[in-house]
């Protein structure tokens, strides 16, 4: 009895810190009952909320008659993303329109949502960017696989089967620099955006402020565009016929 004991006692402790390890993981910290979640998470979490409020006005305003700025918008952003993809892409392109919209809109509030005081933006940490990059990665690796099947491995097998044993291990290390490429790039613009804006706004409170606020709204569109394009471009690679 006591050795069944000592053993779910023991169990338990073991669950507990694995949860515990997993809630950290998730940027949840349940031993701070007053702030169980960081900055981070919580800017996520009201960013996830605003996209589903955006989702629900969007899909109410639909008309054919009588489209509203809100529908002409949302209209002019998924043709811009659709065209882009179907000259990197190709036949095909459309079904990947869907995923590149959302990937979008969540970058780009992420990182807009550091404009407004006392918020900060999501993608200045690099855990989000690196989410961001993984979700990217796994996606076109996916479709690549359901495009080609097993024969997807030929990508990184090289034009001629005597390179394989070269091109192999330079294809995986290609294909993971991806990641950390996405991710560096995207972290490194919004948080040296944030602090820029936050030393001038310590400085000079009035007035200079808003030419760096102009910069980090600039910046904002553009990384979102570059995740966006280099996703696509990674994509088309994924699906590319081999000649």
């Amino acid at each position: 009895m006591p050795e069944q004991l000592w053993i779910t006692a023991l169990l338990n402790h073991w669950f507990a810190g694995l949860a515990n390890s997993v809630l950290r993981m998730l940027c949840i910290h349940p031993q701070y009952p007053q702030a169980p979640i960081n900055n981070t998470f919580a800017m996520e979490l009201l960013v996830f909320a605003l996209l589903i409020l955006f989702f629900v006005l969007v899909r109410a305003s639909l008309s054919v008659d009588r489209p509203g700025a809100l529908q002409h918008i949302v209209e002019g952003a998924e043709g811009f993303i659709d065209n882009q993809s179907d000259e990197i892409i190709g036949h095909g392109s459309r079904g990947f329109t869907p995923f590149l919209m959302a990937l979008g809109l969540f970058i780009l509030l992420n990182n807009l949502i550091g404009l407004v005081p006392g918020f900060e933006s999501p993608t200045a940490s690099p855990s989000v960017t690196l989410g961001c990059a993984v979700l990217a990665w796994v996606y076109y690796q996916a479709h690549g696989f359901r495009h080609h099947g097993i024969a997807y491995l030929k990508h990184f097998a090289g034009p001629v089967w005597w390179l394989a044993p070269l091109m192999i291990p330079i294809e995986i290390i290609s294909h993971l620099a991806r990641m950390m490429s996405l991710t560096i790039r995207l972290f490194a613009n919004m948080f040296a955006g944030d602090m820029v804006t936050l030393v001038f706004f310590s400085l000079v409170p009035i007035g200079i402020p808003v030419l760096f606020l102009a910069m980090h709204l600039g910046v904002s569109l553009l990384q979102t565009y570059i995740f966006v394009l280099m996703t696509t471009i990674y994509l088309s690679g994924a699906v590319a016929e081999e000649h």
